[in-house]
């Protein structure tokens, strides 16, 4: 998933940037209000975390312009303010939840994980392909009983591809989604990495789930 993070102390920002990608998400950060609400307009976020004191456009007047352009991506407003009227400002102007600082890392990424599900209409914290589960919250994996060990990236592939089955994404898709770069002709990463998830997945199973769509790309299905 891809996170953009607005924050203009840099500590704080280098902290939750780390924290996140530590938990297998792919983040891009900036430090205004304008250069926000450019990327917010133009990039496909699955989330964004704003600080409320910026720069530029405060927090808040960036989350009403977006909101009134018709973006509709979950956001979580942090603020070293925590007065009751700020949450309420915050929440009245489309903010989807409102976190204090100081805070944990770990109730942020679940504050986060949370606003995501929610948005996205999923309920549950576990995504499920015929027999093949993921779950968001213990970061686990079972192909049936079977518990499959994932790295961090192989985990953020799979978890793209499983958020919507059947859904085919290009190559410059999921090298934008999982490693935040644009897709380079050259390079092969992202058939090693669906390699490496269907020696996991799908190499002992009579069904397979991962799929090559010729010239256009890869997607997952229980077919």
């Amino acid at each position: 998933m891809r996170i953009l993070v607005v924050e203009d102390e840099g500590k704080i920002c280098r902290f939750i940037a780390k924290g996140l990608e530590a938990e297998g998400f792919v983040v891009d950060t900036c430090n205004r209000g304008e250069e926000a609400l450019l990327q917010l307009l133009t990039t496909p976020y699955d989330a964004a975390i704003l600080d409320i004191m910026l720069p530029g456009p405060d927090g808040i007047s960036v989350l009403k312009a977006v909101r009134e352009k018709g973006v509709h991506l979950p956001i979580l407003l942090l603020s070293a303010r925590s007065q009751t009227r700020d949450k309420i400002e915050g929440l009245n102007s489309g903010a989807d939840d409102y976190l204090p600082k100081p805070f944990s890392m770990d109730e942020l990424v679940a504050r986060l994980r949370a606003l995501i599900r929610r948005t996205a209409g999923v309920g549950l914290s576990v995504y499920k392909v015929g027999n093949l589960t993921l779950n968001l919250v213990t970061r686990e994996v079972f192909r049936g009983q079977k518990k499959i060990d994932l790295t961090a990236k192989e985990f953020s592939l799979l978890e793209l591809l499983m958020r919507t089955p059947g859904r085919v994404f290009t190559r410059t898709q999921i090298c934008e989604h999982v490693w935040n770069y644009h897709f380079d002709p050259g390079t092969n990463l992202v058939d090693v990495y669906i390699q490496k998830l269907r020696k996991k997945i799908d190499e002992l199973e009579e069904q397979k789930l991962i799929q090559t769509v010729r010239g256009v790309g890869y997607k997952i299905e229980a077919v």
